[in-house]
């Protein structure tokens, strides 16, 4: 298990991280979100053991981080760290020694992840010559290479295509069941709810809002109503406790300030002919991200 201990972190007189404090289990994909300067960098960098907290503690199945146990973590960056002059292979079997894998450890490895990963074909290509797509594909590898007991992947899903989100999401689920605790971080809130049963949103390096998702959901005030049917938005917007419609292509997204105003919904609609969705919904991530995060600003 990860354990984060009420990890604080100055530089100088800043203070980038505030009593910060999670846990992950083998097996769990967490969420860390937070905009951009919340202190996610400064976290991930304490975890790997480059960073040495100003107070609180970090361990790793019970064991401080140190660089005894770093080889059982991998890394994927946000930013391409690769040695884009060395060919695939090169390049694993260079990660592969910092991580304490033997040659033939490596490229067993390897060529089971390039043939997972469609690109059996560019193992001898030079980094620099391959799509950025292949890239972020050769990046994953690298940080999967030694099969880490915990997984930090901070943006992961960035300049892929659909597809290779696909492949990307069946290698994390891969891992998950295996054991690997993994530390997810997005900005695209959808792929947070992919992936986290947990989730921890920071804002200014401390802690908004923890715990499992569906008990955040559940637990959120405001719900969406999605309705389908000969109703007019302003007809919606008349009813007490609705804040807010949202007009999409063929339905209207009705928010409404809690779940007992839903009759209030439900009586209007039933004036109206041709009703073919009265759908109460749960509030996405992402709302409750900005919800959250606007209330911190807005102090």
């Amino acid at each position: 298990m990860l354990k984060v201990e009420n990890i604080t972190k100055y530089y100088g007189d800043f203070c980038a991280v505030k009593n910060l404090s999670f846990e992950v289990k083998p097996g769990e994909i967490f969420g860390l979100l937070g905009v951009n300067g919340a202190g996610k960098t400064t976290t991930f960098r304490m975890i790997m053991g480059l960073l040495e907290p100003s107070e609180g503690q970090i361990t790793l199945d019970g064991q401080a981080i140190s660089y005894d146990i770093t080889d059982q973590i991998g890394f994927l960056t946000e930013e391409r760290s690769l040695l884009t002059k060395l060919t695939v292979k090169e390049q694993a079997l260079f990660y592969g020694a910092l991580k304490g894998m033997s040659n033939n450890d490596i490229l067993k490895r390897l060529d089971e992840l390039l043939d997972r990963f469609e690109i059996s074909e560019y193992k001898e290509k030079k980094l620099k010559e391959l799509s950025k797509g292949n890239q972020q594909k050769i990046q994953f590898i690298m940080a999967i290479l030694n099969k880490p007991k915990l997984l930090i992947l901070d943006e992961p899903f960035s300049g892929l295509d659909p597809l290779n989100v696909e492949l990307f999401k069946q290698e994390i689920i891969r891992m998950s069941k295996e054991g690997s605790m993994i530390i997810f971080s997005s900005h695209r809130m959808e792929h947070v709810e992919l992936f986290c049963k947990k989730i921890a949103i920071i804002v200014k390096g401390e802690s908004v809002l923890e715990g499992y998702l569906a008990d955040i959901k559940k637990e959120y005030r405001k719900k969406n109503i999605l309705i389908k049917g000969d109703i007019t938005k302003e007809a919606l917007l008349q009813i007490k406790g609705v804040y807010d419609v949202v007009e999409k292509s063929d339905e209207f997204e009705v928010k409404i300030d809690s779940l007992s105003v839903r009759e209030n919904v439900f009586k209007e609609v039933c004036k109206h002919q041709n009703i073919t969705k009265f759908s109460v919904e749960e509030p996405s991530l992402n709302e409750i991200f900005v919800a959250k995060v606007g209330e911190v600003y807005e102090k």
